[in-house]
Protein backbone atom coordinates (compact mmCIF):
# COMPACT_ATOMS: atom_id res chain seq x y z
CA UNK A 1 0.00 0.00 0.00
CA UNK A 2 1.56 2.86 -1.10
CA UNK A 3 1.18 6.28 1.45
CA UNK A 4 -0.25 9.08 -0.26
CA UNK A 5 -0.48 11.45 2.37
CA UNK A 6 1.10 13.84 5.02
CA UNK A 7 0.63 15.40 8.24
CA UNK A 8 2.93 18.76 9.07
CA UNK A 9 2.62 19.34 12.21
CA UNK A 10 3.60 22.77 14.11
CA UNK A 11 3.11 24.80 17.18
CA UNK A 12 2.75 28.44 17.42
CA UNK A 13 2.22 30.24 21.01
CA UNK A 14 -1.57 29.58 20.73
CA UNK A 15 -2.13 26.33 18.67
CA UNK A 16 -1.62 23.50 17.06
CA UNK A 17 -1.32 23.93 13.77
CA UNK A 18 -2.03 20.37 11.71
CA UNK A 19 -1.65 20.92 7.98
CA UNK A 20 -3.41 17.55 6.55
CA UNK A 21 -2.23 16.89 2.88
CA UNK A 22 -3.18 14.37 -0.15
CA UNK A 23 -5.68 11.73 0.44
CA UNK A 24 -7.61 11.60 3.31
CA UNK A 25 -7.90 7.64 3.86
CA UNK A 26 -8.30 5.26 6.86
CA UNK A 27 -5.32 5.21 7.34
CA UNK A 28 -5.14 9.39 7.31
CA UNK A 29 -7.28 9.08 9.80
CA UNK A 30 -5.82 6.77 11.92
CA UNK A 31 -2.96 8.68 11.68
CA UNK A 32 -4.77 12.15 12.52
CA UNK A 33 -6.59 10.46 15.14
CA UNK A 34 -3.76 9.13 16.90
CA UNK A 35 -1.70 12.65 16.70
CA UNK A 36 -4.93 14.29 18.70
CA UNK A 37 -4.76 11.95 21.30
CA UNK A 38 -0.93 12.90 21.78
CA UNK A 39 -1.38 16.57 21.91
CA UNK A 40 -5.03 17.35 22.58
CA UNK A 41 -3.82 17.86 26.82
CA UNK A 42 -0.55 20.37 25.10
CA UNK A 43 -2.71 22.93 23.57
CA UNK A 44 -6.25 24.50 24.18
CA UNK A 45 -6.53 24.77 20.18
CA UNK A 46 -5.92 22.28 17.68
CA UNK A 47 -6.37 24.17 13.83
CA UNK A 48 -6.90 21.12 11.39
CA UNK A 49 -5.94 22.71 7.94
CA UNK A 50 -7.40 20.96 5.09
CA UNK A 51 -6.75 22.71 1.83
CA UNK A 52 -3.60 20.83 1.01
CA UNK A 53 -5.94 17.43 0.63
CA UNK A 54 -6.74 16.00 -2.56
CA UNK A 55 -9.46 13.87 -1.27
CA UNK A 56 -11.64 13.11 1.50
CA UNK A 57 -12.90 9.54 1.02
CA UNK A 58 -16.04 8.29 2.47
CA UNK A 59 -14.08 5.74 4.65
CA UNK A 60 -11.78 8.11 5.79
CA UNK A 61 -14.39 10.11 7.19
CA UNK A 62 -16.31 7.29 9.16
CA UNK A 63 -13.78 5.82 10.16
CA UNK A 64 -12.64 9.87 11.76
CA UNK A 65 -16.03 10.04 12.86
CA UNK A 66 -16.68 6.72 14.71
CA UNK A 67 -13.37 7.10 16.26
CA UNK A 68 -13.31 10.90 17.51
CA UNK A 69 -15.05 10.41 20.97
CA UNK A 70 -11.56 8.81 22.22
CA UNK A 71 -10.15 11.78 22.33
CA UNK A 72 -9.86 12.58 25.86
CA UNK A 73 -8.91 16.39 26.06
CA UNK A 74 -10.91 18.16 28.57
CA UNK A 75 -10.95 21.48 27.23
CA UNK A 76 -9.79 21.25 23.59
CA UNK A 77 -10.98 22.96 21.00
CA UNK A 78 -10.59 21.60 17.32
CA UNK A 79 -10.85 24.21 14.52
CA UNK A 80 -11.26 23.09 10.99
CA UNK A 81 -9.99 25.46 7.99
CA UNK A 82 -9.80 24.95 4.25
CA UNK A 83 -11.69 23.48 1.42
CA UNK A 84 -12.98 19.77 3.16
CA UNK A 85 -13.13 21.43 6.54
CA UNK A 86 -16.99 20.50 6.54
CA UNK A 87 -16.66 16.99 5.37
CA UNK A 88 -14.45 16.52 8.37
CA UNK A 89 -16.92 17.73 10.70
CA UNK A 90 -18.91 15.15 12.57
CA UNK A 91 -22.74 15.22 12.48
CA UNK A 92 -24.78 17.45 9.82
CA UNK A 93 -23.68 20.67 11.10
CA UNK A 94 -21.55 22.05 8.20
CA UNK A 95 -21.51 25.44 9.11
CA UNK A 96 -19.75 25.45 12.39
CA UNK A 97 -15.68 24.43 12.41
CA UNK A 98 -15.09 24.76 15.69
CA UNK A 99 -15.54 21.57 17.88
CA UNK A 100 -15.17 21.47 21.73
CA UNK A 101 -13.43 18.08 23.26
Amino acid sequence: MSKNHKIFVHRSSEYIHMKLVGDFDGSLAYELLNLLKKNCNASSKILIHTNSLSTVSSFGREVFHKNLNEINGQSTQLLFTGEYASQLIPGNNHLSHIMSY
